[in-house]
């Protein structure tokens, strides 16, 4: 027992003096944490170490369904920026008065669609009313979790406008976040899955079989903010999320760059 408790006290202090760190190096402006949706992982990282060699600053991402990250900043997490996979987690933190005034921009666009798990899957016609239950054959559906992952609430609605959300919920497998439901059909547990375009490009041997039609779900978009407790730092970042170089790499990663 006093094992334990001698170990819990060590684990808080260490706890304790990294956020004391991670506070000052935030405070300095030498070290910018961002929270972003895990649908951005790459590019996120791509770009981050394009503006470290170019500011000598540190980049710290932390990457994850923009619910929980969303949460987690409400709860008093110490990020600068965040990015969220859709408007309604960013909704969230500016009611609660967890961003900084005047920094919210729409940055990113994406589409929705339906992978398979080998590259030589056939096609499926997304249409009203698609026999999705029957190309399932039995199987399992990848999707983020619908109840509150972006990734899975824009699969619901186009399913649901569709007409056969009710015919394939029961098969439905929710994942953490969309990478996960990408991962799920990669190896193999899943024989369909609805991810993002930029996550089907990265995907090991995925097809994409199918893209929903626009006007099936909400339009899928990137917001990006610095938080109310961001260092001096965070605003660089921001503009450079919006520059010339971090455009480049998201059109290369097949985002949509939004005009603001």
């Amino acid at each position: 027992m006093a094992k334990s408790l001698t170990r819990i006290m060590g684990l808080a202090l260490a706890g304790l003096l990294f956020a004391i760190a991670s506070g000052q190096a935030r405070d300095s402006g030498k070290t910018i944490t961002v929270f972003a949706a895990a649908s951005l992982t790459d590019s996120l990282k791509e770009i981050a170490a394009l503006y470290e060699a170019g500011t000598g600053r540190t980049v710290t991402v932390s990457f994850g369904s923009s619910a929980i990250l969303a949460r987690q900043i409400d709860q008093g997490a110490p990020a600068d920026i965040f990015l969220s996979a859709d408007e309604a987690w960013m909704d969230f933190l500016q009611k609660e008065n967890r961003l900084a005034a005047g920094t919210r921009r729409n940055l990113l666009g994406n589409q929705l669609v339906l992978i398979a798990a080998h590259r030589n899957a056939a096609p499926v016609r997304i249409a009203p009313h698609f026999d999705l239950r029957g190309a399932l054959k039995g199987g399992r559906l990848a999707v983020a979790d619908p109840a509150s992952v972006p990734a899975g609430k824009y699969a619901r609605a186009a399913l649901t406008h569709l007409g056969v959300w009710d015919s394939v919920a029961s098969q439905i497998v929710p994942a953490e976040n969309v990478r996960v439901a990408l991962e799920y059909v990669s190896r193999g547990e899943a024989p369909l899955g609805i991810v993002y375009a930029t996550d089907a490009k990265i995907g090991r041997d995925i097809a994409v079989v199918g893209v929903f039609p626009a006007n099936s779900h909400p339009p899928i978009v990137y917001p990006m903010a610095a938080t109310g407790t961001a260092g001096p730092g965070a605003r660089s970042f921001l503009a450079f999320l919006e520059g010339p170089k971090a455009r480049k790499v998201f059109e290369k990663d097949g985002f949509t760059v939004l005009g603001h």
